[in-house]
Parts: structure tokens; sequence; C-alpha cells
């Protein structure tokens, strides 16, 4: 067997519970090694300018649609071209946001789009698992929901 070619800081299930400190809500995310960026559910996402800066504004639900909206005016990181599972290609607002998980934080860029469909509001891609492995077996080894 090949060695890995890092030290995992943690190892992680297939759902965990993690916190978004600077938008102050918790919720359940899904690891996907097979996505590439993560991705948080948005709705109402609009973009705007404002001192000289690019910001965006969007309202999210963390523990779906029957829980109360908060909406969120962020500043925005990237625009980018995310294909999704079904292949369809379109072009999403990023936003750059800390994230714990357990006793882990770390920075994380978000791409904003409507997952009210999905089962959980918060997929974590490959960019946000770099150093953790992915237990496909086990759910919430991190604090339950």
């Amino acid at each position: 067997m090949k060695e890995l070619p890092y030290q995992a800081r943690a190892v992680i299930g297939r759902r965990e519970m993690v916190t978004l400190p600077e938008l102050g809500i918790t919720l359940c995310a899904k690891s996907d090694t097979g996505a590439r960026t993560s991705a948080l559910h948005a709705e109402d996402i609009e973009s705007f300018e404002e001192d000289d800066r690019l910001w965006v504004s969007f309202t999210t639900r963390s523990g779906g649609p029957h829980t109360p909206p908060h909406v969120f005016k962020l500043h925005l990181h990237d625009r980018r071209q995310v294909r999704s599972s079904n292949g369809q290609a379109e072009w999403r607002y990023v936003i750059r946001t800390p994230m714990r998980l357990g006793a882990l934080e770390f920075p994380l860029e978000l791409s904003l789009t409507d997952r009210r469909d999905m089962r959980h509001p918060m997929l974590l891609g490959r960019r946000a698992l770099r150093r953790l492995l992915v237990a496909p077996g086990a759910a919430f080894l991190h604090g339950e929901p």
C-alpha cells in the first residue's frame, strides 16, 4: 500500500455538523470527494458594489425549508463556473469564511447555490477535505446533530 503524502488532521464521516462562526450558523454538511468546490444553500442571491468592493447578499436556512431564514451580506471572493453532478455548468458566486469542524477551524471557500431539493444544506468538496480522511461508513464523528 502506498503511503499518504501528508499527515491527516482528522478522520470525518460522510456527514458532519459544522459551524460557520462568521455567519453564526451550525448545519449538517455532506462530505463529497467527487466535488471540487464546497457549496452552501443560498436563495435570493444578489451581487452589488459598495465602497469600491464587490459584495453578495443571500438568504440561507440551516435546517431545511421550515427553519427561519438567515440573511447575509459578505464580500464576494470569486465567481466561478461549476459543473454540477448532472453535468450542467453554471456560474456561481463564491464566499470565503472560516469553518469549524470539531476542534479544527480553517478557511473555506463556498459556492452559493440553491440546494433546497438536496438533503444537506452544505456540501464539503475536495478542497475543504484536503487534509482530512473520510470514513464513508461513519457519520457525525465530531458531534451529533
